[in-house]
């Protein structure tokens, strides 16, 4: 089996001496396959690299990645930010008009103020932004094949409940073929029955108007078809259970064909019996296409 589920995570940790990194992937069901990414200020051209990287691996799922890195080197520079300064300073006036008896705000008072200090630090040179982007990417890659490894783990465990599900439609597909009301012979006595009903309540019913009704009831009553077709759509399953690629959106178009046959079946029945089979067989479908909802 070589089936891919869309929902996963996955991280990968990194670092150098100037600072540490930790990817974190997450991917969940979607029609198409989109990545959004979340880079820190400075890592702003890796972006286009890294969803190059992402969408290499995968064919479908909403992922998402995002990257959060800790410097650990020393800080630069310190520098007085002037605009948090001057709004300070400007606000003054309206808080000793506010509260007169207190004491005067002091240099140190100001500077020590939140946002007032910042620290700068000194970018990296290129050879030293080249390398640490590098060394950044390698981990994503990391993280990406973790992903996929767990995809592909839940592929497989969604592979197997998919086989027993096809399993069980055969089954109930089995028990519509057994079932004596569609015999040929309890047809043939149902349908002259059905007849003999339609021609006493309306006697001048013409044989051409009678035979059209036999040939209707006839053709009602035989679901050779929607079991053919059934059987057909189970092969299909089977097939592309065993493909290798994104089968996901082929799954989901046979489990809508599966489930037309299952309504035409149950559209036919006559029978009590079949009827139960029939919403058995529509709930075992449904059951499945929630399943294939999350294949790649």
């Amino acid at each position: 089996m070589a089936l891919n589920s869309m929902t996963g995570f996955a991280c990968a940790e990194g670092g150098n001496d100037a600072c540490t990194w930790v990817w974190e992937l997450k991917s969940v069901n979607a029609k198409g396959l989109d990545a959004r990414l979340r880079l820190p200020h400075g890592f702003e051209r890796i972006e286009a690299e890294a969803r190059g990287r992402i969408q290499k691996s995968c064919k479908r799922g909403n992922i998402s990645a995002s990257l959060n890195v800790n410097w650990t080197r020393a800080a630069g520079t310190y520098r007085v930010n002037r605009d948090a300064l001057d709004g300070i300073l400007e606000l003054l006036p309206e808080l000793r008009a506010h509260a007169p008896d207190a004491a005067q705000p002091t240099l140190d008072g100001l500077l020590g103020l939140k946002g007032v200090i910042e620290t700068v630090d000194e970018p990296l040179d290129d050879d030293a932004q080249a390398a640490l982007e590098a060394a950044v990417l390698a981990d994503l890659d990391r993280a990406v094949e973790d992903l996929g490894t767990m995809r592909r783990s839940e592929g497989a465990q969604l592979a197997a409940v998919l086989g027993q599900q096809l399993a069980r439609i055969g089954e109930l597909c089995g028990q519509v073929g057994e079932l004596a009301a569609l015999r040929p012979d309890a047809i043939k006595a149902r349908l002259v029955e059905q007849v003999r009903e339609l021609a006493e309540a309306v006697p001048a019913v013409s044989e051409d108007r009678l035979a059209q009704e036999a040939a209707m009831l006839m053709l009602k009553a035989d679901v050779r078809e929607e079991l053919d077709r059934l059987d057909a759509h189970g092969a299909a399953a089977r097939d592309l259970l065993a493909a290798d690629g994104a089968v996901g959106r082929k799954l989901d178009f046979l489990c809508q064909e599966f489930n037309r046959e299952a309504n035409t079946l149950c559209s036919k029945s006559s029978d009590v019996a079949l009827t139960q089979i029939g919403l058995e067989l529509k709930t075992v479908i449904d059951q499945m296409r929630e399943q294939v909802q999350n294949i790649e």
